[in-house]
């Protein structure tokens, strides 16, 4: 086989088939005769913005020649940051993320550039660049391994945070693996990773869990207290949100726990205590009173649910109007409503339709992405249609009850959530003399799926 051409011979190509002579090409490429000619001969190196202006001059897609220039710039050759930060940005932005992976693999063989790679690592992370700044982490973990420092534990944090999924199985092992890195963070980055796990063995119900992390947030939040007390306010904040809040999120993770262990009351008490340490923030910036808000929002439609909950629905009216002001809480509203409806065989067939056209676009666009993460929403998702099919089969509505049955069963079946596909088998397993079908198919290619290993 023989070797790769190079970007030169392409580009010599070019000007032979197109009968350029140099100064023409240089015309066209807007690249200094003297610079291109010295390209040309090998003598120079060719910069990423010079090579894309040969890329369009040549009619081609920008990105054209990245590999290429990958492998003679920074394998073939010792690489220079002032060229590979440049290509690993642009590589980036165009998805190039094999390109991007061969030359790190290489690069980060080379230690004095660890330090480098980590901030264009956290520079893609800032611009939502996701899969390369994956790359880059991993790189830099795997070269840091041995190191137990604070740069390598937010490397782990950033993993965490780029490998949740839709799957149950695949944020329990991220969680675990990440869990001993905590410890090594910022003392105020801490309290966003523990809430953030926190988040993540929530949705996949390890209640034991989130109330240990919930106990460990607040106390974390006292430290910071009393050591900000002495100090004056001089350093920037390093954590996400303003300290208080991680305190008043600590109490609602607590009141979430107890409510799935169907303790309302003590529910209600814990919303009480983060209402009452928004009200305890004086002269607010506006930060602060947006986080005001949204947690005070929180509380009022928690004690809604709990009390509903509780089977108080005398509420519910009122509730249904909280909802009308504030339509980014309707699924998880309608969980607990359905749920509530269920627990005490309560009809709300009138509320159900009045809401029906929310319901229907919930299911439509299969979550819908507010203020809540992507595996929350899933959770809820899956839990709100499983509460509807018990709904409908318990007034007889079968078709329509098997119908929310599978929609939550196929959810629960592709992220994994063990829990939820056999309550689902089991509901499913009352009614199947009944369904349809076309739901009897559904069903069994659904439970020939769970037949199937997803994980190792």
């Amino acid at each position: 086989m023989g070797s790769v051409p190079t970007i030169t011979v392409h580009i010599e190509k070019y000007m032979r088939e197109q009968n350029l002579k140099l100064q023409h090409f240089s015309d066209i490429t807007g690249i200094n005769v003297g610079t291109l000619s010295a390209i040309l001969k090998g003598s120079r190196p060719m910069s990423m913005n010079q090579l894309n202006q040969i890329t369009s001059a040549m009619g081609l897609e920008k990105g054209y020649f990245y590999e290429t220039y990958g492998v003679e710039s920074f394998i073939e050759s010792s690489p220079h940051w002032r060229r590979l930060e440049p290509y690993l940005y642009e590589c980036a932005e165009l998805s190039k993320l094999d390109c991007l992976q061969q030359v790190i693999t290489h690069v980060s063989d080379d230690r004095s550039y660890i330090e480098e790679l980590f901030d264009v690592a956290e520079g893609f992370f800032a611009k939502g660049l996701k899969e390369a700044a994956l790359i880059l982490y991993e790189c830099v973990a795997d070269s840091e391994k041995y190191q137990h420092s604070e740069r390598l534990a937010l490397c782990q944090y950033r993993i965490f945070l780029l490998h949740k999924t839709l799957s149950k199985f695949d944020n329990l092992k991220a969680a675990i693996k990440f869990e001993p890195y905590i410890e090594k963070l910022n003392e105020e980055v801490q309290l966003d990773a523990i809430k953030d796990v926190a988040n993540l063995y929530a949705t996949i119900h390890v209640w034991d869990r989130v109330l240990d992390l919930a106990e460990k947030l607040e106390q974390r939040v006292e430290t910071q207290l009393h050591f900000r007390s002495g100090k004056r306010k001089t350093k920037p904040r390093v954590s996400f949100y303003p300290i208080f809040s991680y305190r008043a999120y600590a109490n609602l993770l607590k009141a979430t726990v107890s409510e799935r262990r169907k303790q309302y009351r003590r529910a209600l008490k814990y919303t009480d205590v983060y209402e009452d340490i928004m009200d305890g923030i004086e002269n607010p910036t506006e930060e602060e009173q947006e986080l005001i808000e949204r947690f005070k929002g929180w509380a009022e439609g928690n004690r809604y649910l709990y009390t509903l909950l509780l089977g108080d629905f005398n509420i519910l009216d009122d509730y249904l109007g909280y909802l009308d002001a504030n339509p980014k809480e309707i699924l998880t509203a309608f969980v607990y409503i359905v749920k509530a409806a269920n627990q005490c065989s309560y009809d709300i067939d009138r509320e159900l339709d009045k809401f029906k056209t929310h319901i229907n676009n919930i299911k439509v666009e299969n979550y819908v992405k507010w203020t809540y993460n992507e595996e929350t929403l899933n959770l809820r998702y899956i839990r709100l249609f499983y509460e509807l099919a018990k709904y409908r089969l318990s007034r007889n509505q079968i078709e329509l009850g098997i119908e929310h049955l599978i929609t939550s069963f196929e959810r629960s079946v592709s992220s994994n959530d063990d829990m939820m596909c056999i309550k689902c088998i089991d509901l499913y397993g009352k009614y199947r003399d009944q369904a349809s079908k076309t739901q009897e198919e559904q069903y069994t290619k659904l439970i020939d799926k769970l037949s199937v290993p997803t994980f190792q």
